[in-house]
């Protein structure tokens, strides 16, 4: 990533922590930063997600879009709600393109619907409702796909629709996010361009 945009993602995600509500307030995420510079450590209850017992055998595959069906600061109070039993790795904002992690990426968040999904995937839930497209904002869009172009990146994971794939399309899901009004095609432009 450029350094003016990191720079640029750096100043966008502080202002955002500024605004966060204290019982969401960021906190330094355990052993370590969060698998994705620019998101800040929210995270989920650990009786939402499973630690793998042999976490260097895990294979990442699948990135699986997701949208919430709730505000943000919500949604990261289900994943850190711990009699809720759900949970995604990470939730994208809406108006500023904030992003949270809520489960490390070596840990297996429990997103997908689908035991086999959830060992092989990464979950990013977005703040909306798939029925209403104003909340998928172009800073949205970008800064999503900025997530998802560096998880591809780090995991190996090719950048087209068989990998990066809705939860609607998940066997056995009874889902229909990320919804019609999704734009899979601007999305994946954005996930190809970003650097």
């Amino acid at each position: 990533m450029h350094r003016r945009r990191i720079i640029q993602y750096a100043a966008a995600t502080v202002g955002a922590a500024a605004v966060l509500p204290s019982s969401v307030r960021a906190v330094a995420a355990p052993k370590g930063p969060t698998d994705y510079a620019t998101a800040l450590w929210v995270p989920a209850a650990a009786a939402n997600y499973t630690v793998p017992s042999r976490p260097s055998e895990r294979r990442i595959d699948r990135v699986v879009i997701h949208v919430a069906q709730q505000l943000f600061t919500p949604t990261t109070g289900i994943f850190g709600a711990p009699s809720k039993q759900v949970s995604a790795h990470y939730v994208v904002r809406s108006g500023d393109g904030h992003v949270a992690q809520c489960v490390r990426e070596k840990d297996i968040a429990w997103h997908a619907g689908n035991w086999s999904w959830n060992t092989r995937s990464i979950g990013i839930e977005h703040e909306g409702w798939v029925d209403r497209p104003e909340f998928f904002t172009d800073v949205m869009y970008l800064r999503s796909a900025g997530l998802t172009a560096d998880i591809c990146d780090r995991h190996g994971i090719p950048k087209d629709r068989e990998h990066i794939v809705g939860h609607h399309e998940v066997p056995g899901s009874d889902h229909t996010d990320p919804g019609v009004h999704w734009d899979w095609e601007r999305y994946l432009r954005l996930v190809r361009d970003a650097d």
